[in-house]
């Protein structure tokens, strides 16, 4: 895909669902001692998903975990629409678009993994991390250069941000 190609899909976004372990995390699962999961997110995602936001892009999660870390950073970060146990990617991002009202190649989503592919394949900017199968990353229109966990989501916030033209202003509103 030509740079302008990708140019033109991420200036259209205006859903970005994403895959939670293994792309706002490091796809690591640890255990506390009652049992309960623990979950490392980065910060630079979170201001690159917060800027979308601020930009009139919807925010969503898609993820197969049910674990209330995953609610209690997406309440953080102000995301709206987190869909948790979704064994059923494609149909969680269908029943999601059509309550928005908005079309398959207006959404971009990432993912990791093979349950992402439907929805890759399906959506207008299809995006996968760098450690993701292979399968999925050719289906991809896009693989980032940061790992799920380490910024990924925060470059994929800004490829669509500068597509826009939404990047460089945001970016001079902090250096004042």
């Amino acid at each position: 895909m030509t740079p302008s190609e990708l140019d033109g899909r991420a200036r259209r976004v205006r859903l970005l669902s994403c895959d939670v372990d293994g792309v706002l995390t490091d796809g690591k699962i640890y255990y506390a001692a009652d049992g309960s999961q623990l979950k490392a997110f980065s910060t630079l995602d979170g201001f690159g998903l917060k800027m979308l936001q601020e930009a009139g892009v919807t925010v969503a999660w898609i993820s197969g975990s049910r674990a209330p870390a995953v609610t209690r950073r997406a309440e953080d970060l102000s995301v709206a629409h987190v869909m948790l146990g979704a064994d059923d990617k494609v149909a969680a991002w269908e029943r999601l678009r059509s309550q928005l009202g908005i079309e398959a190649q207006d959404c971009a989503h990432i993912g990791d993994d093979i349950p992402d592919l439907p929805v890759i394949m399906r959506c207008g900017l299809g995006v996968s991390v760098p450690h993701a199968p292979a399968a999925l990353r050719g289906a991809a229109h896009y693989v980032t250069r940061a790992d799920g966990g380490a910024g990924a989501v925060r470059e994929l916030c800004e490829l669509i941000l500068a597509a826009k033209g939404e990047l460089e202003p945001l970016l001079r509103a902090f250096a004042q």
